[in-house]
């Protein structure tokens, strides 16, 4: 019996957790540790990456980079924007407008908390809408 058990305990994280259901995924963001959060947020279904965020031993510096990620839906970035917690974080504010996958109206909110130096770069920025890199201009031009 030993042996049987020996694949099992080979076979990764990624690899078992490919295996689960949506609904089993879901549980597992909301109550598994680090390394399931990080392969979790990589799924493609945006109920998973949405329970990510539920999961109270989600850490800051998580929310950081799960705000700069390009592979995250939408609604999480805008899940991510309506946390009052988070938002009182400035590397949280600058991850939203710099991530292109923002929606446009939660990365312009966000412009005119953010420091000169920052905005020099978002307004320079071919990867942001044009829309975020006029408002970081704007910003500019009141800060000066």
């Amino acid at each position: 019996m030993p042996e049987d058990d020996k694949p099992e305990r080979r076979e990764s994280a990624a690899q078992r957790i490919k295996e689960l259901t949506i609904p089993q995924k879901v549980r597992l963001a909301m109550t598994g540790g680090k390394e399931a959060r990080t392969l979790l947020i990589l799924d493609s279904n945006r109920a998973v990456q949405l329970a990510i965020l539920d999961n109270p031993k989600l850490t800051q510096s998580e929310v950081v980079g799960i705000a700069q990620s390009r592979s995250v839906s939408d609604d999480v970035l805008r899940k991510i924007a309506a946390n009052r917690e988070w938002i009182k974080l400035y590397p949280v504010r600058l991850a939203l407008v710099k991530n292109p996958k923002t929606p446009i109206g939660v990365s312009v909110k966000f412009v005119g908390t953010l420091h000169p130096t920052d905005l020099k770069v978002i307004a320079r920025s071919k990867s942001v809408a044009s829309v975020v890199t006029q408002a970081a201009n704007r910003q500019l031009i009141r800060k000066k």
